[in-house]
């Protein structure tokens, strides 16, 4: 029997409702979600404390939305399953999960509430925010009406986002598998790189299928970097306090479904075609990425959901089995637990979960294409009951999957629970941000000068030598450089042209009276606040184009420490050309001109743009700049020279306790070539406010050749201006005279072995 459900409006679908027959079994049931085979779908969910689980499969014309209900069979081991003959792919179904109503036990069964499948490889629509997808009753501010809370009789099909059956109807072009030493990682943001890129037509901007067209290839490549990470692309929904202030969660931290990409990033023509066709945009933009030589590699969301803390909506996981997806206190009233700062977290003490993350992405992997993963908040997933441990069944999982353990891993390894910093504590084969790293780069260049300027002291150059050769103090000799992911910058914070622009955040657009982001910044506006620059503004007093002048050579000291640097680079999408966000620090509701790249440069840009391609083919060119041991400081397979030594001002050896000395910011760190077959590297750092003048020390090679110089405007004294002829056409020095550093500056020097 078809009978209409709840009220509507004259131009709302009309939700009409059928129960059917129960499905056969399945008897593939540990094979989690909904899967098309010959002679129909496949189905199964866990949902141990379940009493009953519905399977809905919906179709209709817009006007009519029929549903037909199925019962399925279980639950065998804690699974729901069957196997529906005569359906296939393009299916639209959820869940409809029966149980125990007790908020107070971590209970909210509800069958009102259409679920998506935690599996779910494809959604149609999006949630509408409302009412309706609340399992409990609430007000028209969406807070609960009773305490307990009472369950709600709203049926929410017609709000809910809902699962489809899609598949592969092609083959991706395999990645490059570029090597850890030869890594470097351009962070971006899908829709906000090309929203505004020239050359790309307006169909394709802020899509897929804009970030795989040529124009945004170009420049990838001619920028250098070998790697793009993602922004989360997985399906989301946008938190309710977002939604009331008009603001959306644009960074996309707030996971709707772990198997399935954002439809919103898909071309308006996919978008209306259904999700197969977003799966299909988005698999060919990893192929054709892939086809240019580049690695994608996806920052993922497995530490929390969109469902929020204990009152907040329920589409998914909290309707299927809330005490087995979530982690809970003892006790009763059970309540959420929040290490994450979203409202809940995932119980990585839970198999299921472990199963579904590891299911999740085996798939993105495999059938999606992607080169690695980032994970976000990741140390929540090694925490058991009684904390973090690098022994999680989740991480040794990782580290032993036959497809996973050959992806780039990479650990954002905090979050903000109990013994939540664990920088260096992910086992094998993990990379992690290396947060360390980051804070002492911007110490050195900026927050240094900034404090003396305002009558505190300046530190020394002790943990810069160390983020330099790679953190050996964090990561294990077994793990190398490469475990350290450099940063300077990251999505989350200032961009690298605010960071010498501004003291301060001006977060005012995120609606929260710039109580949002971080105050630690460890920023310096160079003695004016905020950017308001233009090429050829009226300056009579000269004032402006020298602060304007020290911002620049500050990025441009920042970026060359950072490709320097033993581990693996990362620069956020902009930094190549200094774009700026106004100051905002923590842009993640910004899906406006704040985050979106603006691709009309400004003169002082197109010197940036050239000075970070130079470095970062110098890199690539030399293997030297890029170790992949950490160093000794002694002469490696009888070499001369140590494989690493500094020295100060004067070519004296630094050792011990001078490294402490202070106000000792003027030092060189000479690498050897010889282990690598490379010309010998020196960088010659001045971290002072006066000229500084330096005697380089002994080579291989009978002369250093100047490569860069961070005082010149752009990569070109002489005739160099190419990475490639560096050597032949730089200025040379011998060992033992003595060159002039500008202040604030640095210079990298080359010498080939005789």
């Amino acid at each position: 029997m078809k009978t209409p459900l709840g009220t509507h409006s004259p131009t709302e679908p009309v939700l009409q409702s059928a129960t059917a027959t129960v499905p056969l079994p399945n008897p593939n049931f540990r094979h989690l979600g909904v899967f098309a085979v010959s002679d129909g779908l496949e189905i199964a969910v866990a949902a141990p404390h379940a009493s009953a689980i519905d399977f809905c499969v919906f179709d209709g014309d817009g006007r009519e939305v029929w549903e037909r209900r199925f019962a399925l069979m279980g639950p065998t081991e804690g699974i729901w399953h069957g196997k529906l003959p005569g359906f296939h792919s393009g299916t639209t179904y959820g869940f409809r999960a029966h149980g125990k109503w007790d908020p107070d036990e971590g209970l909210y069964y509800n069958p009102n509430k259409l679920l998506l499948d935690p599996y779910a490889r494809g959604i149609s629509g999006a949630p509408v925010l409302g009412a309706s997808l609340h399992a409990h009753q609430v007000d028209k501010d969406l807070y609960p009406t009773t305490y307990p809370m009472a369950p709600s009789s709203l049926n929410s099909a017609l709000q809910s986002p809902k699962s489809v059956v899609v598949h592969n109807g092609f083959d991706i072009v395999p990645g490059p598998r570029t090597s850890w030493e030869k890594t470097s990682i351009y962070e971006l943001h899908v829709k906000g790189f090309t929203k505004n890129m020239p050359g790309v037509p307006p169909e394709l901007q802020g899509t897929y299928a804009g970030l795989a067209h040529p124009s945004s290839i170009t420049h990838l490549k001619s920028l250098g970097v070998t790697a793009i990470e993602l922004l989360p692309v997985m399906a989301k929904m946008d938190e309710p306090f977002l939604t009331e202030r008009g603001l959306t969660n644009y960074w996309g931290y707030s996971t709707l479904g772990f198997f399935a990409p954002e439809p919103s990033y898909a071309t308006r023509a996919a978008q209306q075609a259904g999700p197969q066709a977003v799966v299909d945009e988005f698999r060919g933009m990893v192929s054709l990425l892939h086809e240019a030589g580049l690695e994608v590699i996806l920052d993922v969301v497995y530490n929390h959901t969109c469902e929020g803390g204990d009152t907040g909506p329920t589409v998914s996981w909290r309707g299927l089995d809330s005490l087995m997806y979530y982690r809970y206190t003892e006790g009763r009233p059970r309540r959420s637990i929040d290490d994450t700062g979203c409202g809940n977290t995932m119980n990585f003490s839970e198999e299921k979960v472990v199963q579904m993350t590891l299911d999740s992405l085996r798939y993105w992997s495999e059938s999606m294409g992607i080169d690695g993963f980032r994970f976000d908040l990741a140390v929540t997933l090694g925490r058991l009951t009684d904390g973090y441990t690098s022994f999680h069944p989740f991480l040794v999982g990782l580290a032993t999957d036959p497809v996973l353990r050959d992806v780039k891993l990479i650990a954002e390894p905090w979050d903000i629970g109990p013994g939540g910093w664990q920088t260096g504590n992910f086992p094998i084969p993990f990379s992690e941000w290396n947060d360390r790293y980051r804070d002492a780069i911007r110490d050195f260049w900026l927050a240094d000068f900034n404090n003396y300027l305002a009558g505190r002291g300046m530190g020394n150059a002790a943990n810069l030598a160390t983020r330099l050769s790679g953190s050996s103090d964090l990561f294990s000799q077994e793990r190398g450089p490469r475990a350290s992911i450099n940063f300077v910058t990251a999505h989350d914070g200032f961009t690298l042209a605010d960071l010498t622009s501004y003291n301060h955040k001006h977060n005012m657009a995120n609606l929260e009276n710039n109580q949002d982001g971080s105050e630690n910044n460890r920023s310096w506006n160079h003695g004016v606040e905020g950017d308001g620059r233009e090429d050829d503004m009226a300056d009579p007093t000269g004032l402006v184009e020298e602060i304007l002048y020290a911002r620049e050579r500050s990025r441009r000291n920042l970026l060359a420490t950072l490709l320097v640097s033993a581990g693996t680079p990362m620069i956020v999408a902009g930094d190549e050309f200094a774009r700026s966000q106004g100051g905002n620090n923590n842009a993640y509701c910004q899906d406006s001109p704040i985050s979106w790249i603006d691709w009309n440069l400004e003169k002082h840009q197109e010197r940036q743009l050239k000075s970070t391609q130079y470095l970062l083919k110098l890199r690539s060119l030399h293997p030297v700049m890029r170790p992949t041991n950490f160093a000794h400081g002694i002469p490696i397979d009888g070499d001369i020279l140590p494989d690493v030594a500094w020295f100060d001002r004067s070519s004296h050896t630094i050792e011990g306790d001078a490294w402490r000395t202070a106000g000792n910011r003027v030092f060189q760190m000479r690498r050897s070539g010889l282990p690598v077959d490379d010309a010998d590297l020196l960088v010659v750092f001045n971290g002072e406010l006066d000229v500084a003048e330096v005697v380089l020390p002994d080579s291989h090679g009978p002369q250093w050749v100047q490569v860069y110089d961070t005082s010149w405007m752009r990569p070109k004294t002489g005739r160099i201006n190419d990475a490639d002829t560096a050597l032949d056409e730089g200025h040379k020095v011998s060992p033992g005279k003595a060159v002039q550093l500008e202040p604030q500056s640095l210079h990298i020097y080359m010498a080939p072995v005789s």
